[in-house]
């Protein structure tokens, strides 16, 4: 894939043979996982470093990482884009939550197969954690790709994120449509200022929306809801 190496060069990553080793590895397992249970719809190489693995680290551009110590990304499902960042930044504490166990057993797997440490699976749904002391108002970023509208996504991950620190949002072209109808649910989780971030995908003309949204102050505690009420009555 010597492209993929240069679409790391224009957005400034360079990755070590180990990284690139893992990265291999990672699309191996996907693609072998992905016959017995569905973790992806796109299994051509080429894609998967496109559409899932340069996608995840689209991220890079919006945030220093390399000064991040504590991320969770809410909804993993087959390890984006939390795992790419973690290959790229060994440095980073990652807790991964995810209310699939087989998608948890792949990500065991997975972690296990690429030899990352400071990996924490959670079999959960987000809005549970969310809950849990050892978890609420405690990340430095909280991410989410592909995982609910932005008005629900709001209430399952702006309660994880500590104070001062961002919650990301990766979007696709809707990404402003979805903003507008959630700045009510960011104001009444106390989500803050909103950074706007736009790409397109290298080989194809495929929007990206990255949104950073700050925390102003602890989440309240009535929040997050039930995950039916959430869903049915977004804030």
């Amino acid at each position: 894939m010597k492209e993929w190496e240069k679409w790391l060069k224009d957005i400034d990553l360079s990755l070590a043979d180990r990284q690139k080793e893992q990265f291999k590895r990672y699309y191996e397992l996907l693609v072998d996982w992905n016959k017995h249970m569905n973790l992806t719809a796109i299994s051509d190489e080429h894609e998967v470093y496109e559409k899932h693995f340069y996608d995840s680290l689209l991220a890079t551009c919006c945030y220093p990482f390399e000064a991040v110590s504590s991320l969770a990304d809410i909804g993993g499902g087959a390890g984006f884009p939390g795992i790419p960042l973690k290959i790229c930044f060994p440095h980073l504490h990652l807790t991964v939550i995810e209310a699939t166990k087989k998608r948890v057993q792949f990500l065991e797997e997975l972690t296990k197969a690429l030899s990352l440490e400071d990996v924490h699976l959670i079999h959960t749904r987000a809005e549970d954690a969310a809950r849990e002391e050892h978890h609420r108002d405690r990340y430095d970023i909280v991410i989410a790709r592909a995982v609910a509208k932005m008005p629900v996504l709001a209430e399952l991950c702006l309660p994880f994120v500590h104070k001062h620190e961002v919650w990301m949002a990766l979007k696709g072209k809707s990404g402003e449509e979805e903003l507008a109808t959630a700045r009510e649910a960011i104001r009444v989780l106390n989500g803050g200022d909103i950074d706007r971030h736009y790409f397109e995908l290298p080989t194809e003309a495929s929007e990206r929306s990255i949104y950073v949204i700050g925390k102003k102050e602890s989440t309240p505690k009535s929040y997050p809801r039930n995950a039916g009420i959430i869903k049915k009555k977004p804030l």
